[in-house]
């Protein structure tokens, strides 16, 4: 008996210690959270909640992906065609400020300006005699999607399990403790737009409510939220706008949350019947079946991509000691659980059918939150899906696509009704409705390129997987994108180049420009016209389609400007020679033909790519959270691995605070710090070390192209590259030991390698030569930059490399061996 005994005493000493603190997918403090940025994020795509882990008042900060200000709404000003080709004559004519004027008058929205992603409030619990708090300790484990508390009180060890159900569709918690009869709390919504908050039943919790209105947009976003109770002992009583639990073993917490949020264009859903219908669906599921249930859904993803750089006596620490010391110490454990925790957060903020990450992912406790928390796509909804395709999580890319097909219809009438123009149009700003017009004011949203650069997505992803029945359903969206282009563009007087006008530099004013960012051919647009009419043309020349159009994209190619070096020796980001060395601006929108292009690179345009490094080093590493994470990959492409480990560095400097700061970073919990939060940092960082370990975009698959002296040894396994090859790396001493190659597609496998293979397993291969021979690989051709005349320019050396061809055959996998 008394052996018996012993072993439950042990199990349960076991269950509540938790396993043991930390580990190499767990973020974990030592104290519960004070403030937002320190609570810990769980989400499925369209359930959130961000957890504080306090003892005594334990609060779930709630969202959903659709619940959003306003309704279903259009932006567009009417007034464009009067105004447009003033506005272009004076940007020709050098009077920039008078543009500016007309565009803010004439071509910028009237009234609104995008919607607001909201907050739809909080679950507390209130638990009665909780005191005198010791052994205190929270994780959570990404590997697992859960977030855990547990501590000591009289004598009583407490446990909460909270993780969000991709299959079920609900935020599931578990409290439970060693003692029967233990749990005594009383749990509440609450929320600063419910309509109402009441308990149904002695066992369910109902809070409704409306979104707000902005910018003269009624809100019209209902909202359902449910918290069904099934307790094991004690009892439920229902309070004024709660249910008390008192004496329980154990309780399980069911919250479901639905909007009537049908589509972009339509609210019609009955937001009771489906939050109700979450619930009916699971309430006689026990917690470990709903355990069980979610951990398969969602190590479906995540195990896909394992990545070891060693570990360290610092991983010992919590998590907000670990980011704070990290530039001290020597943690390579802290930069594996970063990366894997930016495929956390996309794993858990964008899934198929969902709607796509937005500024801040899915997780946001403002109702006027910084930017409104939107689709800022002049960057940052792109970086938000940078890792996808290559961190293999190619389904978590969907929302994104979805939305790229809703704004190709929702864009069509801001074509024409601003600029008489046929295809589609957005500028640098949208939210959940689409809207396309022109957002902020002309210096902040006078960019006529958000159709050009997220069509990228829609060739990106083709790239990766191959599916032609995929590309034949994106090529309509393509193609009339690159319709309002071929409208759009115009000739400057100088060179006669085609160029998009009016527009800007995101979100750049040059020095000496009448204080107006407008501007015609700048730099970036023209690398964006050239990626978008050289990939419609290779997917009709693919698809067998539309050969009438072919040589009309071939001439709007060659018309376009060439990329200029200026007389500093930098990439000139505009048509005229304006950039200030002096210039730390956190865009570097120039440099989007070096990442995510692969218009710059070094075998190819060495000027260029030393030109490149030249505006890095003039705008400086420190800047902004997501403004690092770019640079990251930036200096990456420029094989720099040890400067682009030096960013790391600085993108992981602990900011205390939650707020507006001078300088980026990350937040205690790991969220990236603009400041404030935005989450675009977390997956461009994410990115960026994947492009250090693994790049495939200059023709062939570049194996630790940018790997830094201090990542000595270590693994990596389960990358994408184009051509649908799935790459699993071991290095040594910084030298490639064992590279794993599966074909999904075949064909040819181009492998740039840093030391020489040794043997193999069944491979022919051979030192490559010549082109490519696989078409996912192919490197554009542009044309020669101009050079000032004052510029100096330093040659690009490149390491020793080896670079072989062999065949692959779709479903076979390959060893490559070194010494």
């Amino acid at each position: 008996m008394k052996s018996r005994l012993c072993i439950i005493v042990c199990l349960l000493i076991n269950i509540f210690s938790s396993a043991q603190k930390g580990g190499k997918y767990k973020l974990w403090y030592d104290k519960p959270a004070k403030q937002w940025v320190e609570a810990l994020p769980i989400g499925n795509g369209r359930l959130a909640a961000m957890i504080y882990g306090d003892p005594s008042k334990e609060k779930l900060q709630l969202n959903e992906s659709t619940f959003w200000s306003g309704g279903p709404s259009r932006n567009d000003n009417p007034d464009g065609p009067k105004v447009l080709d003033s506005i272009r004559y004076y940007l020709f004519n050098g009077n920039y400020k008078r543009a500016q004027i007309l565009a803010d008058k004439g071509l910028t929205a009237k009234t609104l300006h995008g919607s607001a992603y909201q907050n739809i409030g909080d679950f507390t619990l209130d638990f009665k005699n909780i005191n005198d708090v010791k052994d205190y300790y929270r994780e959570l484990d990404i590997e697992k999607a859960i977030a855990t508390t547990t501590f000591i009180s009289s004598g009583i060890h407490f446990k909460r399990e909270v993780f969000a159900s991709i299959p079920d569709n609900l935020i599931i918690i578990k409290l439970s403790s060693d003692k029967k009869n233990a749990l005594n709390f009383t749990a509440n919504f609450n929320s600063e737009l419910k309509k109402s908050s009441k308990a149904i039943d002695a066992n369910t919790l109902q809070m409704s409510g409306l979104s707000s209105t902005l910018d003269g947009v009624q809100g019209q976003v209902k909202f359902n939220a449910l918290a069904k109770l099934i307790n094991k002992g004690g009892k439920t009583e229902v309070l004024e706008n709660g249910i008390s639990v008192s004496n329980a073993d154990e309780v399980m917490i069911l919250i479901s949350i639905a909007t009537n949020f049908t589509d972009y264009k339509t609210l019609d859903t009955d937001e009771v019947s489906k939050s109700k219908k979450y619930i009916e669906a699971s309430e006689n599921k026990s917690f470990n079946t709903l355990y069980k249930n979610h951990l398969v859904a969602y190590q479906k993803y995540f195990k896909r991509v394992n990545f070891n750089l060693g570990t360290s006596e610092a991983a010992k620490n919590p998590t907000d000691v670990r980011i704070k010391n990290f530039a001290a110490n020597y943690d390579p454990e802290l930069i594996s659980l970063y990366y894997q925790f930016g495929r956390y957060l996309l794993i858990s903020s964008s899934q198929p059918g969902g709607q796509p990450a937005n500024l801040q992912g899915i997780w946001n406790n403002s109702n006027k939150p910084a930017w409104d928390s939107k689709y800022t796509i002049n960057i940052n909804t792109e970086m938000n899906y940078w890792p996808a395709e290559k961190t293999n999580l190619s389904e978590m890319h969907e929302p994104l696509i979805q939305m790229i097909k809703d704004l190709s219809e929702s864009g069509k009438e801001t074509a024409k009704l601003m600029y008489n123009s046929r295809g589609w149009v957005a500028h640098h700003n949208t939210d959940i409705w689409r809207i396309t017009g022109v957002v902020d004011f002309a210096n902040a949203g006078m960019w006529p390129m958000g159709g050009a650069w997220l069509s990228q997505h829609l060739w990106d992803k083709y790239l990766y997987s191959g599916d032609v029945n995929y590309l034949r359903s994106i090529y309509p969206v393509l193609k009339s994108a690159a319709q309002f282009y071929e409208d759009f563009l115009i000739e400057e007087p100088t060179h006669h180049w085609l160029v998009v006008s009016p527009s800007m530099s995101p979100e750049n004013i040059p020095n000496g420009h009448q204080g107006s960012a407008l501007a015609a051919g700048n730099t970036m647009d023209n690398q964006l016209m050239f990626d978008l009419f050289t990939k419609i043309k290779k997917a009709a020349e693919i698809l067998n389609i539309d050969s009438d159009k072919i040589p009309v994209w071939k001439n709007i190619i060659s018309k376009l400007p060439p990329m200029q070096i200026g007389r500093y020796g930098q990439l000139q980001e505009w048509m005229g020679d304006w950039d200030n060395p002096e210039d730390n601006h956190r865009h570097v929108s120039h440099l989007y033909g070096l990442f995510p292009s692969n218009q710059i690179n070094p075998f190819t345009t060495p000027e260029l790519l030393d030109a490149s490094r030249t505006v890095l080093i003039h705008r400086g590493d420190v800047s902004t959270g997501w403004s690092m994470g770019w640079k990251v990959n930036l200096w990456a492409k420029l094989l720099d691995g040890n400067h682009a480990n030096k960013l790391i560095k600085d993108q992981l400097m602990l900011v205390e605070k939650d707020g507006w700061e001078s300088k980026g970073g990350t937040y205690p919990n790991l969220f990236d710090a603009h400041p404030p939060f935005q989450i675009d940092g977390n997956f461009g960082c994410t990115s960026g070390i994947t492009e250090m370990l693994l790049q495939t975009q200059n023709g062939f698959i570049d194996i630790l192209p940018a790997l830094p002296d201090e990542w000595k040894n270590g693994n990596i396994s389960g990358l994408k590259t184009y051509g649908g090859f799935e790459i699993s790396i071991i290095w040594e001493n910084n030298k490639a030991k064992e590279i794993t190659v599966k074909s999904n597609l075949g064909g040819n496998c181009r492998i740039r390698v840093p030391n020489e293979i040794k043997s193999t397993v069944n491979i022919k291969f051979k030192k490559a030569e010549g082109k490519n021979p696989n078409p996912f690989f192919e490197v554009p051709e542009i044309k020669k930059p101009l050079i000032s005349k004052k510029a100096e320019l330093n040659s690009v050396e490149i390491k020793n490399d080896f670079i072989y061809d062999f065949p692959t055959k779709a479903g076979k996998t390959y060893i490559l061996k070194f010494e």
